[in-house]
């Protein structure tokens, strides 16, 4: 069976489970899937009863693309994703992204918890994705190009939409919420990097690290989508603090900063 066929099952299975038919879709990361549970009128529906979708199997990912009103739009919203670490193909990765399109969704924001190399960050801070560095060592369009997807070689010179941008620090300024912007770089994982890692990379131009992300932002301009990407500092990075890493304070940092996340996302969503 072709991806593309796969796509289409999982699209008519989510199809006929509402007759909302959303052109904004979230993906909401580790801790800040809380969001989801705010909507009105919602749907929720676990991955593994998709067409084609396997189980996440992260803590902090529910495991549900949940479908409903967000500030009174029609959404689509993962509450947790599939990560490259846990074993999943790149085409699993990104599968979720090309049913949301499939089923209309034109404008995604990519949402995740990562860790700030930029020394100026703190944990808790929200940080508007103004680009990315790939450092999967893959990409999730290798392989033969499906053409009802999108061209062979899509350009990424503004993966991350300016427009967009703008918006959010209009709704930002608006709430009295400081954000900041900055180089996202996506790495496999699942290990956090080391201190020699972050010095280089802060070199290369980073200014925050996660293991997500990236693969979904080149499928969904790959598909032709506006993104917007949003990153919660869940903590510093390796060498900053002399405390060691730990995915349970990434949960506890990105549920404080929840309440911040979700009025900008509904701010956001409700001037789309």
């Amino acid at each position: 069976m072709s991806e593309l066929q796969r796509v289409r099952e999982a699209a008519e299975y989510v199809a006929g489970r509402t007759s909302l038919r959303p052109e904004v879709g979230l993906i909401l990361g580790s801790g800040l899937g809380g969001l989801a549970d705010e909507m009105d009128d919602a749907v929720a529906i676990p991955y593994p009863s998709i067409p084609h979708f396997p189980p996440s199997t992260v803590p902090g990912h529910k495991g549900r693309l949940v479908v409903g009103l967000l500030a009174g739009r029609p959404v689509y919203a993962m509450q947790g994703r599939f990560h490259f670490y846990e074993g999943y193909p790149m085409e699993q990765v990104v599968r979720p992204v090309r049913v949301m399109a499939r089923l209309g969704v034109r404008t995604l924001i990519v949402t995740n918890a990562s860790g700030g190399v930029n020394e100026s960050f703190a944990a808790g801070d929200l940080m508007l994705i103004t680009d990315h560095i790939n450092m999967f060592g893959t990409n999730p369009l290798i392989g033969p190009n499906e053409d009802e997807f999108g061209v062979r070689f899509p350009d990424m010179t503004d993966a991350y939409d300016k427009e967009l941008r703008a918006l959010a620090l209009d709704v930002a300024k608006e709430q009295g919420l400081t954000i900041r912007q900055g180089v996202y770089m996506g790495l496999s994982g699942p290990v956090f990097e080391t201190p020699a890692e972050i010095r280089a990379f802060r070199v290369l131009g980073a200014d925050a690290v996660g293991m997500s992300t990236v693969p979904e932002v080149i499928a969904a301009r790959h598909m032709g989508l506006r993104v917007l990407g949003i990153s919660c500092v869940s903590n510093m990075a390796a060498g900053i603090l002399p405390e060691p890493l730990r995915h349970e304070d990434v949960i506890r940092v990105t549920a404080r900063a929840g309440a911040a996340f979700g009025r900008l996302v509904r701010g956001i969503v409700a001037k789309l």
